[in-house]
């Protein structure tokens, strides 16, 4: 069943901050990415999967 970015940051046990400093992007672009006002583009994706331990299928991107 999917769960949402933020879902699985908080279960990989980061912050904001801590995720967005490991993914190597900004927190505010981490945030957009959470709320579903942007998306990642493929490498951030790569990344996101490594550092979350989840699959890309696995996660749900939110819209507003």
């Amino acid at each position: 069943m999917p769960i949402t970015l933020k879902a699985a940051r908080v279960n990989a046990g980061l912050s904001q901050e801590e995720a967005a400093k490991k993914i190597d992007i900004s927190v505010s672009t981490l945030i957009n990415y959470e709320s579903g006002k942007t998306y990642p583009d493929v490498p951030i994706i790569r990344r996101i999967e490594t550092i979350y331990g989840i699959e890309y299928k696995d996660i749900f991107f939110t819209r507003k």
